[in-house]
């Protein structure tokens, strides 16, 4: 399937970047696409500009040259394989080099090994995330959907890839919660099972308080905060947050921040 004539809804800037990034990496003899939430916001009809570029390939040898060519800063981490690319008119890109991932315990930083563009999908979160557009000239704009995510938006689920999800990474229990509450969607059941078979096993008390606080950060920069918290409260991740907080100042200043939001209800 070849959704070009959609990318053209896309502001013309960003539309003419992608096809850069597809030019730059055919040269290098890479694969690039577009992937996360610029494709699924286009199924969903939502204004996005998080550009994030995949490569089959040389992710940061592809952000250096493509830097160069367009002027722009650079940054790189190594450990991951990943760069920020920022523009000289403003738009950014985050590319990564297509990988693995594995885990050494639950909660803990993963490993990263070089993979194809299948399998950097598979360690995505959830379905609605892991829609691909192909940017390399020969293949622009043609849509691959590893895991049924089309199907997924329709019915509006939120739903996780495998089993052990939410044990290998739980911040992923607080993205559930707020792209539920933000598509008003719906975390389908084996999902939802999941959450709460994590919680009930400690594994948000694993995370540390930094993670914990950038998750909780950004639900309460949502548009509206109500309801993702009270979904994390009817989960049961507010009270093992309220356990692991107890020893993490920030953490204490945003439980603070949410009880207030509770008692608004």
């Amino acid at each position: 399937m070849n959704i070009d004539g959609s990318l053209c809804r896309l502001p013309l800037d960003i539309h003419n970047l992608l096809r850069d990034v597809g030019v730059c990496a055919g040269r290098m003899g890479f694969k690039a696409y577009v992937v996360g939430g610029l494709v699924r916001d286009l199924f969903l009809r939502r204004d996005t500009l998080d550009i994030d570029v995949v490569i089959e390939g040389d992710g940061i040898a592809f952000a250096s040259r493509f830097s160069d060519d367009h002027g722009a800063r650079l940054l790189t981490y190594e450990k991951f394989g990943t760069a920020n690319i920022a523009l000289p008119d403003g738009l950014k890109i985050d590319v990564a080099t297509a990988r693995t991932e594995t885990y050494e315990r639950p909660a803990a930083l993963p490993l990263v090994s070089p993979g194809s563009i299948k399998d950097d999908m598979f360690r995505r979160d959830f379905s609605i995330n892991t829609l691909v557009v192909a940017l390399n000239p020969e293949r622009f704009g043609d849509l691959l959907d590893f895991f049924h995510a089309r199907d997924d938006i329709r019915k509006k689920l939120i739903r996780v890839l495998h089993d052990r999800s939410f044990i290998d990474d739980p911040t992923r229990i607080f993205r559930a919660v707020r792209f539920e509450k933000r598509f008003d969607f719906r975390i389908d059941d084996i999902t939802d099972k999941l959450i709460r078979d994590a919680v009930s096993a400690g594994f948000i008390e694993r995370l540390s308080g930094f993670r914990i606080s950038s998750e909780l950060r950004i639900i309460l920069k949502e548009e509206n905060p109500v309801p993702p918290v009270m979904r994390l409260d009817e989960l049961g991740v507010l009270s093992a947050v309220v356990r692991r907080g107890e020893k993490h100042k920030e953490l204490k200043n945003m439980l603070h921040r949410i009880n207030e939001i509770k008692l608004m209800v």
